[in-house]
C-alpha cells in the first residue's frame, strides 16, 4: 500500500510518500532528513500526539490557564484525554510547571500549567 505523510517533526513538513505493509515499510522518499522516517515508522505502529488546551481558573485574574501535556499519548485516546482536563478546574494562584493531572489515564503523560495566573 502507498501513502503520503505530511511530517510534522521539524518546520520542513516533508510530503514523504511511503510505500508499507501492515506497519512494515517497503519504501520511503521525500525526507529532507532522518527524522522523517522515524515519524512515519511511528504512524505507521503507534501514532502518538500532544495535546495543548486550557483549563478553568476559580478566583484568578484570568478565567482560564494554558495546559499541554509533558509526553505523547495514542492519538486514539486524544478525546478521552481531552474529557478528563475538561473536568478540571483549578484554583488561583496558578504556577508554571504545576501539574494538573498527574499520568492522565495511566498514559505516563501529565498535564502541566504552562501560565502564571495570580489571584484577582
Amino acid at each position: 500500500m502507498k501513502r503520503t505523510f505530511t511530517c510534522i517533526v521539524c518546520p520542513n513538513g516533508c510530503e514523504i510518500e511511503t510505500e508499507f505493509e501492515g506497519t512494515r515499510i517497503l519504501s520511503v522518499s521525500g525526507n529532507l532528513c532522518p527524522k522523517g522516517k522515524t515519524y512515519v515508522t511511528q504512524e505507521l505502529s503507534d501514532p502518538r500526539r500532544t495535546i495543548a488546551t486550557s483549563v478553568r481558573v476559580s478566583g484568578g485574574a484570568l478565567p482560564l490557564v494554558s495546559v499541554r501535556l509533558n509526553r505523547p499519548v495514542p492519538k486514539d485516546r486524544i478525546f478521552e484525554c481531552m474529557a478528563e482536563i475538561n473536568r478540571v478546574t483549578l484554583t488561583a494562584p496558578v504556577h508554571i510547571g504545576d501539574i494538573v493531572i498527574p499520568d492522565i489515564l495511566g498514559l505516563g503523560s501529565d498535564v502541566i500549567v504552562t501560565k502564571e495566573i495570580d489571584r484577582a
